[in-house]
């Protein structure tokens, strides 16, 4: 149990509230819960009803929500799961692809059990689940998601006599080819998106590495990868975006708000900032999810977000397993969807966002997202990298 000074809370109790100073009715002390959150995930009024509800719901448990920048925040984490501290965090938000490095570089709880038994992992977006997922053990509970679809000109499309987002990945194609004239970019793509590139790799069957006795390989010279890379050569061409430069460099969305670019491959909350931009284009911008090779189905794409991680060191597990158990149900993962226009992390609760179009393409498009190889090397800049070439 988590140290604290209770006499000076007895002596404060008369003048606090019950279950002030960690405190229950009749002296009992609460454990408290130190659960780190990153900025951006989850609203202050998100975290104030979540609070509220589940210490109304967990009489013994008081909630301390702590608040990070995403900025240096690797060495923050680290540093926390080696900690004896009774200050440390006993849940953990962390990126989807950092899981394994945690794994490597302290004990994390093994959450396997809860996630079969309660939290119906069978249906856990794959991008999410498998990065959390360590030599057969689940460490990683998926939170929530993102990943990028395709931003158009509804106008342009229109002008074109482009009725609806193309089926597949040959009628993209052929669709961009058309969008090329007139002045006009089919599409803006750099050189170097490799957050693209990986999802036209694995939608070829290719892989970005392989693990083979302990060891993990680059496997970007397989005649999958290589067709991969050859249609985001074909699709690149179809525009004047650089080949030597990523998708920062200049930031697309800019490029995008000049108003001859048809399309380009982002996360949806790129429209607010072409908008920003560029108000003329308000109520021009749609989205679709990124064709795969069949119709119908949208390609593999890489997931982005955040998973859920439990140091074992926390002296206060239950509780920590408790909040999770919260945060990942339908109750609270359809509030945080409606209220941050999240992905779920589950495909079957994607109806939260439905009435959203930008995130109902993600969503859409999440249901067959993968992530960077579980190395624990795979959150450094190598893969990305090599990925750039």
């Amino acid at each position: 149990m988590k140290q604290r000074l209770v006499a000076t809370c007895l002596a404060l109790a008369a003048v606090l509230p019950l279950g002030g100073c960690g405190l229950l009715p009749g002296g009992e002390e609460r454990d408290t819960v130190t659960v780190w959150l990153m900025k951006g995930s989850a609203s202050d009024a998100f975290v104030r009803r979540f609070t509220a509800e589940f210490e109304r719901e967990h009489t013994g448990l008081r909630l301390d929500v702590q608040v990070q920048d995403w900025t240096g925040v690797g060495a923050k984490v680290t540093a926390a799961l080696r900690s004896g501290s009774a200050a440390a965090p006993d849940v953990i938000e962390v990126g989807n692809t950092q899981v394994a490095q945690y794994v490597d570089e302290a004990e994390l709880l093994d959450l396997s059990l809860e996630s079969m038994r309660d939290w119906g992992m069978d249906d856990w977006l794959p991008g999410l689940a498998e990065p959390g997922n360590h030599r057969g053990a689940q460490y990683g509970i998926p939170w929530y998601a993102a990943n990028r679809v395709v931003v158009y000109r509804k106008d342009l499309f229109r002008d074109a006599g482009l009725g609806r987002p193309p089926a597949t990945r040959d009628e993209w194609l052929t669709y961009t080819k058309r969008l090329n004239s007139a002045g006009n970019q089919g599409i803006y793509l750099a050189g170097q998106d490799w957050y693209t590139l990986a999802g036209f790799v694995w939608e070829e069957g290719g892989e970005l590495a392989e693990e083979k006795a302990g060891r993990w390989r680059g496997t970007l010279h397989s005649p999958a990868a290589l067709r991969g890379m050859d249609f985001y050569r074909r699709l690149q061409e179809l525009g004047r975006g650089p080949k030597d430069a990523d998708e920062e460099t200049p930031p697309q969305a800019e490029v995008f708000a000049r108003g001859d670019v048809a399309q380009i491959v982002s996360v949806p909350g790129a429209a607010e900032a072409i908008e920003e931009k560029n108000p003329e284009l308000k109520g021009k911008l749609g989205f679709f999810p990124i064709p795969g090779r069949r119709s119908g189905q949208p390609a593999a794409v890489f997931t982005g977000g955040s998973d859920l991680i439990v140091p074992e060191r926390s002296d206060v597990q239950r509780g920590a397993v408790a909040v999770i158990d919260a945060l990942v149900g339908r109750k609270w993962q359809t509030e945080l969807a409606r209220t941050m226009h999240h992905v779920p992390n589950k495909a079957k609760l994607a109806d939260a966002v439905r009435d959203v179009p930008g995130v109902a393409a993600m969503a859409e498009g999440a249901a067959r997202g993968r992530a960077t190889p579980a190395s624990p090397r795979a959150a450094s800049a190598e893969i990305t990298k090599a990925l750039r070439g």
